[in-house]
C-alpha cells in the first residue's frame, strides 16, 4: 500500500544511498547505528494519514477527496500565528481584512503546513536535508537584495514572468514588457550562488514566497510544451519514453507525439528526487517544511496575487506583474479532466502517491476520475 521511498539519502562515507537500502530493510533496520531516530519519510508520513482515513485508493475511487470543502478559519485569537507569514517585521505581509478568499486559503495552506511539517523526522531546516536535496533547493531559490525577498521558482506556474520582474527590479531589464526570449540564469542571483552564512541570513531576515499549481494542471501544461514545442524535450525525453512505453516504436523514434498515458507512465517510473525540473514535485523543488514561506500564492489568481507580494516587498509602483499575453492558452479544467478520464485509473492510482504532498500541502483537491463524473 506504501509507495517506495521518495527521497534518497545520502549515505556515510559514498555508500549506497539509504533511499535505496530502505526498499530492502525495515526503515528501524535501515537507520540503525547513524545515531540518529527513525527519519519519518514525507510520502509514508502523508500516505499513514490518508491510510488512516480509509485508503488513498478506494477515495479515488469513490470522488471523495475530489469534494472536501475546504477548512474552516481559526478562531481570530489562533495561537502560532506567527508560524508562518505574521511575524511583525518591517515590509512584512499584513492580509487585506476584506479579501477572505485570500484569508481562507492562507490559513488552510498554514495549517497543513504545521500539522504535516511539525511531524516528528520532518526537516526543519535546510541544512537538515540530504545534500542533493539540498542543493535542489538552494539552485531554486532566486535573491533580491535590493528588496530583501527570496523566491522559489516552480516551472510551470509563472516562473518566467517572475524571473523577468527580478530582472526589472534588479536594473537589468527597463520593463516586464520588453520582449526577450528569457534568459534564465544571466542577471539572476540563486541562494546556492552564496556563502553558508549568507544564506542563512537570507532565510531568516528575507520575505520568501513561491507559487503553486494544482500539480495534475502543472503536468499536462508541461507535457503539452515540452512534448509539443520544445524539439531539445522530444529528442531527450520523448524518444526514450516511445522507445520505452510503445510497442513497435523501433531504435530511434522522433520523440514528437507522446501521448499523456506514456508520459504519466514514464513518471511513475520515476524517482521524483532526480525529475526534471518541470515535471518535479513542488514539495522537492522548494522544501516548504526546511523553509518556513511567508506566503504561498496561487497561479489560480496569479496577478492578484502577484502584484500582492510587490506590493508586500515595496516594490516601485511602475513595476507591475506581466499581464498573460493574449496568444497564451493555459492548460483549462476542462482538458485536463478529458486527459484524465482517458488515461487508465490504475495509471493515475500509482502516480498520485508522487504528488500527494503537493494536493496535501497546497489544499488541492485529488482529481474525480469516477465513471459518473468522466460521462459528465
Amino acid at each position: 500500500m506504501f509507495p517506495r521511498p521518495l527521497t534518497p539519502l545520502a549515505a556515510p562515507n559514498g555508500g549506497e544511498p539509504l533511499g535505496r537500502t530502505l526498499r530492502r530493510a525495515p526503515l528501524g533496520r535501515a537507520r540503525a547505528g547513524l545515531g540518529a531516530p527513525p527519519l519519518l519519510l514525507p510520502s509514508m508520513l502523508m500516505f499513514a494519514v490518508i491510510v488512516a482515513s480509509s485508503g488513498l485508493l478506494l477515495m479515488i475511487e469513490r470522488g471523495i477527496l475530489a469534494e472536501m470543502k475546504p477548512l474552516p478559519l481559526h478562531p481570530a485569537n489562533r495561537e502560532g500565528a506567527a508560524w508562518r507569514g505574521a511575524v511583525r517585521r518591517p515590509g512584512a505581509l499584513t492580509l487585506d481584512a476584506g479579501d477572505s478568499d485570500l484569508q481562507v486559503r492562507q490559513d488552510i495552506r498554514n495549517r497543513t503546513l504545521r500539522a504535516v511539517c511539525g511531524q516528528p523526522g520532518m526537516p526543519r531546516d535546510p541544512w537538515d536535508l540530504p545534500v542533493g536535496q539540498r542543493r535542489t533547493l538552494l539552485r531554486h531559490i532566486l535573491v533580491s537584495d535590493r528588496y530583501r525577498f527570496l523566491y522559489c521558482y516552480v516551472p510551470k506556474v509563472a516562473c518566467s514572468n517572475w524571473k523577468r520582474v527580478l530582472k526589472v527590479l534588479a536594473g537589468a531589464l527597463d520593463s516586464v514588457d520588453v520582449r526577450l526570449k528569457m534568459d534564465h540564469r544571466s542577471d539572476l542571483v540563486f541562494l546556492a550562488d552564496l556563502r553558508p552564512e549568507e544564506i542563512r541570513y537570507r532565510l531568516q531576515h528575507y520575505f520568501k514566497f513561491l507559487f503553486v499549481r494544482d500539480p495534475l494542471e502543472r503536468l499536462l501544461s508541461a507535457y503539452r510544451n515540452k512534448f509539443g514545442e520544445i524539439r531539445e524535450y522530444q529528442q531527450r525525453y520523448g524518444a526514450e519514453i516511445v522507445r520505452r512505453y510503445r510497442a513497435g516504436a523501433g531504435p530511434s523514434p522522433a520523440g514528437d507525439d507522446v501521448t499523456f498515458p506514456e508520459f504519466l507512465r514514464y513518471l511513475v517510473d520515476e524517482d521524483p528526487e532526480r525529475m526534471n525540473e518541470h515535471w518535479m514535485p513542488v514539495y522537492h523543488l522548494c522544501q516548504p517544511c526546511a523553509v518556513r514561506y511567508d506566503f504561498v500564492g496561487s497561479y489560480e489568481r496569479l496577478e492578484a496575487d502577484a502584484n500582492q507580494v510587490l506590493e508586500w516587498v515595496r516594490a516601485p509602483p511602475q513595476v507591475r506583474f506581466p499581464a498573460r499575453q493574449a496568444w497564451y492558452r493555459p492548460a483549462s479544467r476542462e482538458s485536463l479532466h478529458y486527459h484524465l478520464c482517458s488515461a487508465p485509473r490504475s495509471l493515475l492510482q500509482d502516480l498520485l502517491p508522487k504528488y500527494i504532498l503537493d494536493f496535501s500541502l497546497f489544499a488541492y483537491p485529488l482529481p474525480n476520475v469516477t465513471r459518473e463524473a468522466c460521462h459528465q
